[in-house]
């Protein structure tokens, strides 16, 4: 089985390789020595020849691979973006710490759209998110008496370099 495997280059590089070769080809050569001295198949260049006679130069164009189409639509991450401002609690969640799973849960009851957690990630970064590890504080912290404690308390515990004689 042979694989079939995009040929090294750039698409400009590419689009020069179809280009030489109709050159050659209306110069007179066959579709055999062309494909040799180009390092393609017989079939690409026959194909090549075909868009050209079809389309003219055009058609040696190179052609963007769509790929597979997005499952969020603009539209909807615009929206999925404003549920996650909003925060865990507005959808129901205890904590405010976003996981990708609860973001996958979100997205299966807001949209439909069924996610793996670990795809998430990959939306998420697409929409400019990133990772954020949240401060793990006390909600009785005293800001004023923290202050306090390290300008006063905390001179006296530092340790200080011993005095050489």
């Amino acid at each position: 089985m042979i694989a079939c495997m995009r040929p090294l280059g750039t698409p400009e590089q590419l689009e020069a390789r179809r280009r030489r070769a109709i050159e050659m080809l209306d110069a007179g050569e066959s579709l055999l020595s062309v494909a040799r001295a180009l390092n393609a198949s017989v079939s690409s260049v026959h194909r090549w020849y075909q868009a050209y006679q079809a389309k003219g130069s055009k058609g040696l164009a190179p052609v963007r691979a769509s790929g597979r189409p997005p499952k969020l639509s603009e539209v909807q991450r615009e929206r999925l973006g404003e549920l996650l401002q909003r925060g865990p609690p507005a959808s129901g969640y205890e904590t405010e710490l976003w996981t990708l799973r609860r973001v996958a849960d979100v997205i299966a009851s807001e949209f439909g759209v069924v996610y793996h957690p670990c795809h998430v990630w990959r939306l998420l970064e697409k929409m400019g998110w990133s990772c954020q590890k949240p401060e793990r504080r006390a909600r009785e912290r005293d800001e004023a008496e923290i202050e306090r404690w390290r300008r006063r308390r905390w001179p006296h515990i530092k340790k200080r370099p011993e005095r050489r004689p």
